[in-house]
């Protein structure tokens, strides 16, 4: 498949602002860590090859983490390397930031590596208790920033058979946190993983429900229940992010679908990113949930749905997050500034690179070629 062909099917990512070009960088939280946390280095090494018969400038796009209370922070960020320029920026409609990194010739040596310390602890709000009697006010208003997360996008539907299934999924429910669930419950008892899809999927909501092949990977699942809920008039939204090592609250029910690492805490995380998403609650904020990895669970473990283990599980996933994981950003089907040349991204999950504009499969992570490892702190 022509390479450009490739990402403009499977959409992509990335993007930087003008800020003064610079070859490493150290960023330092001076803030405690929140009790009960998880700290995770996060190595990233880039030794880019340009596709034969390819001439000019590499440039490489890089997510970074969002500093997001009440589940991660980003405590150091540092880079080092042999490109000519490199720059943080998040100039775009989702904040997504960016580490942008150029090589003028990409026939010539292209190394980075990129270290991150990330601060991580779980978001449990339904485990807490906080989500107990929630009941909406009287007259639903939400702030005008969360206009995006209600809106459609090219693969976003929300209108149409999206609609169709969401009214019939809510039914006469008119508590929005219980249509929530009701919406996170259909997706993760209807849907199937599919090991064989790319990657993490395209996450094109109304190809799946009209083509009626309700499976795929986490962006699948993911978007989905954020369309459903969008349709339901509920702002929600998918974090991009990856796994970064063995799983706390949820390591009992599976040993590998949820991460894994060694005895040393050290993890291969090239493969590891992951989807997740979120809800917006009027009168309390943001609630976490992951469908995906129920339908991960059940795949990985043989149950059925109906399985004690695959429903606890169920159960923590709507309204709670374990943090063995870190979120990039919430880009969809949006540019960035200055953005590469295939123009709108689907999402920005993944490194993405062009040489002279060509882009490269940032799913083959060997052609690539980039490697990501993870060590959990003491």
């Amino acid at each position: 498949m022509n390479r450009r062909s490739f990402i403009l099917n499977t959409a992509l990512l990335g993007a930087a602002g003008a800020l003064a070009p610079i070859l490493s960088h150290a960023q330092v939280s001076q803030e405690p860590a929140p009790k009960g946390s998880r700290r995770f280095r996060l190595t990233q090494t880039y030794a880019l090859k340009a596709p034969e018969g390819s001439d000019g400038a590499m440039q490489l796009w890089i997510p970074i983490p969002e500093d997001a209370a009440p589940f991660q922070s980003l405590r150091q960020l540092q880079w080092s390397g042999d490109a000519q320029q490199a720059y943080l920026a998040s100039d775009n409609e989702f904040n997504a930031k960016t580490l942008l990194a150029r090589w003028d010739d990409c026939k010539g040596p292209m190394n980075l590596k990129v270290e991150m310390l990330i601060e991580t602890w779980d978001w449990e709000p339904a485990r807490q208790g906080l989500l107990d009697g929630y009941q909406p006010p009287a007259q639903i208003q939400y702030p005008a920033e969360l206009d995006i997360y209600l809106r459609a996008s090219r693969h976003i539907q929300i209108d149409g058979i999206v609609k169709e299934y969401a009214d019939r999924i809510i039914g006469s429910e008119t508590n929005p946190l219980k249509q929530a669930r009701l919406i996170h419950d259909w997706v993760a008892a209807n849907m199937e993983r599919d090991n064989s899809v790319i990657g993490c999927g395209t996450g094109d909501v109304g190809e799946i429900l009209t083509s009626g092949k309700l499976y795929g990977k986490c962006t699948d699942m993911s978007s989905v229940f954020v369309a459903l809920a969008r349709a339901a008039g509920i702002p929600a939204r998918e974090m991009f992010g990856i796994r970064l090592g063995r799983p706390g609250v949820l390591e009992p029910y599976s040993k590998t679908a949820f991460g894994s690492a060694d005895e040393n805490g050290n993890s291969n995380v090239t493969g590891g990113q992951h989807c997740r998403a979120q809800f917006y609650l009027a009168g309390f904020g943001w609630v976490p949930c992951d469908p995906a990895d129920v339908t991960k669970m059940r795949l990985t473990e043989n149950k059925k749905h109906a399985d004690a283990g695959v429903q606890a599980v169920n159960d923590y996933l709507f309204g709670n997050w374990d943090m063995n994981w870190v979120g990039f950003n919430y880009g969809r089907d949006f540019l960035l500034d200055p953005q590469p040349e295939i123009g709108p991204l689907n999402n920005f999950g993944y490194p993405y690179a062009e040489a002279d504009g060509d882009p490269l499969d940032y799913y083959d992570a060997a052609a690539f070629t980039y490697a990501y490892s993870s060590e959990e702190q003491a």
